[in-house]
């Protein structure tokens, strides 16, 4: 079967007695987004370390599927493929005859986006030894905050093991002093009543502390037709709410705890 990571989420996340029993093994197709853990690794009690490493690898990483001709990760710049380090990043850029042949009535955004001859996807990624490549994030989701690059893909990846998360994004909050902080958008599963103290402290427990969420917002995710969430939405909602730096120091002087 082929669905979107919002699809799988949906199934994982099924009420139980929606659930029925499988016939047989069903082999998945996923991409646009990175799945959720729970879908790739299951229950990790249940699962031995190899395995767990092997269904990790599925999840992190990508190759290009039979329709596509050509996928690589280069600098957008030299146009140059990145090493096979695990660590140089570059912009994942494809072409083939699955590739769509531009925006509509819009030229300067289809010549953009097909420079040199290839689609520049947007999205930020190293490629490792194997030839397989890791999406880090997109070139505009990704935050900077006290010069350190942060992943939303690897903060929200945390953020979905936590057992009361159904649905979670992040986005950067303007802060006067760090420049960017993250900022959690978060939807709890029926019945769970996790705080913003506990989404922190978790993320804080398997994130270098930069990169643990300063702001967690409980609410509904705006999303498009297609299943995928409005960051464009978010961000402005996090850009209305002001630094978080002069937030905390005002909360300070109130005497209420800030994290």
């Amino acid at each position: 079967m082929g669905g979107a990571p919002t699809v799988l989420n949906t199934i994982v996340n099924a009420p139980e007695n929606d659930r029925r029993p499988l016939p047989g093994k069903v082999v998945v197709m996923t991409g646009a987004a990175p799945p959720p853990s729970q879908f790739a690794l299951g229950n990790p009690s249940g699962i031995p370390s190899l395995e767990m490493n092997r269904q990790k690898l599925r999840r992190d990483r990508g190759l290009q599927h039979i329709g596509m001709e050509e996928l690589d990760v280069k600098d957008p710049v030299t146009m140059k493929s990145v090493s096979c380090d695990a660590k140089t990043m570059g912009e994942v850029m494809f072409r083939g005859n699955t590739v769509m042949n531009g925006y509509l009535k819009d030229n300067k955004a289809t010549k953009d986006a097909f420079e040199s001859g290839w689609f520049h996807s947007g999205d930020l990624a190293i490629r490792h030894p194997d030839g397989y490549i890791e999406i880090k994030d997109r070139s505009k989701d990704i935050i900077i905050s006290g010069g350190e690059n942060i992943s939303t893909i690897e903060v929200e990846s945390v953020l979905f093991r936590h057992p009361d998360v159904l649905e979670a994004a992040i986005v950067g909050r303007p802060d006067e002093y760090w420049g960017e902080t993250p900022c959690a958008f978060v939807k709890l599963k029926d019945g769970c009543n996790a705080s913003a103290e506990d989404i922190i402290k978790f993320c804080r427990g398997r994130l270098p502390h930069y990169m643990a969420p300063r702001t967690v917002i409980f609410e509904d995710l705006p999303k498009t037709s297609t299943g995928k969430v409005q960051k464009y939405v978010l961000r402005e909602k996090a850009k209305a709410m002001g630094s978080f730096q002069e937030q905390h120091q005002q909360t300070v002087k109130l005497g209420i705890v800030s994290w």
